[in-house]
């Protein structure tokens, strides 16, 4: 295991999913401390107050949307269900089309930007964990062909996320039933958690290196497993940088 005083190598990327409720954010703030490694920390989900790293642009339409009265942003994708029906009135339609075309240019450059920072802490030598991963929060509703037809914008952000959005080296999903999830915060229903931790679990086969944790066990030992599985990744990558480097 490598010590901050070391030299700077390239180290992985990690991406901690899970339904609301399973103990990412909490998690992910503990693994510096419990990790001999250095760690950086980028928050890849939609909800304002959550994000420790965002674009100005961002930030001032989540500003503009709270003085206007709208509700806060969830957390993730909207349930189908709640999808709102296109309005009756051409006008209407345009400036909902307009709106759905600024958010989208908005959204797309705001994921890249926090990407780029995920690039320059790996240059920097760190572990970058990911608390939440946009492809894998919305890969079900906006690049999976489902029933009925998907907006424009959210098929061309499926699209570039599926197409061009680089992966983490490596995802932890942690696992509850959605009955836990629920009791923990209370947000959605058993039914929508559940729903979504089946939808995670098929996303298994997006990356090479997708883990599965019980996250109804204690927090100290989610903490020591996952920590595990970033050291024994982190050796990993060490061990093919150096075999590269000495065949060069």
């Amino acid at each position: 295991m490598q010590t901050r005083s070391q030299p700077l190598r390239r180290r992985l990327s990690v991406a901690v999913i899970g339904p609301d409720g399973a103990g990412k954010t909490t998690i992910c703030r503990r693994i510096p401390e419990a990790l001999a490694l250095p760690v950086r920390h980028v928050y890849m989900g939609i909800n304002p107050d959550a994000s420790n790293h965002m674009l100005f642009t961002t930030r001032l339409l989540n500003r503009l949307k709270r003085l206007r009265g709208a509700a806060p942003e969830p957390p993730g994708p909207l349930d189908p269900e709640r999808e709102t029906r296109p309005p009756k009135n051409p006008l209407r339609r345009v400036a909902r089309a307009l709106k759905r075309s600024l958010t989208l240019a908005d959204c797309l450059a705001d994921e890249w930007y926090r990407q780029a920072l995920v690039w320059y802490y790996q240059w920097r030598g760190n572990v970058v964990l990911l608390d939440r991963h946009f492809l894998f929060d919305f890969y079900t509703s906006d690049a999976e062909r489902g029933e009925g037809r998907r907006p424009l914008s959210r098929r061309i952000h499926g699209y570039c996320l599926t197409r061009f959005y680089p992966r983490p080296d490596l995802v932890v999903f942690l696992d509850a039933p959605g009955e836990v999830l629920y009791a923990r915060k209370g947000e959605w229903t058993p039914e929508r958690l559940e729903q979504r931790r089946r939808e995670f679990r098929r996303l298994e086969g997006l990356v090479d290196h997708f883990v599965v944790i019980d996250a109804t066990l204690p927090e100290d030992d989610v903490l020591a497993r996952v920590c595990e599985q970033i050291d024994a990744s982190s050796r990993l990558i060490e061990a093919y940088d150096l075999h590269r480097q000495r065949e060069r």
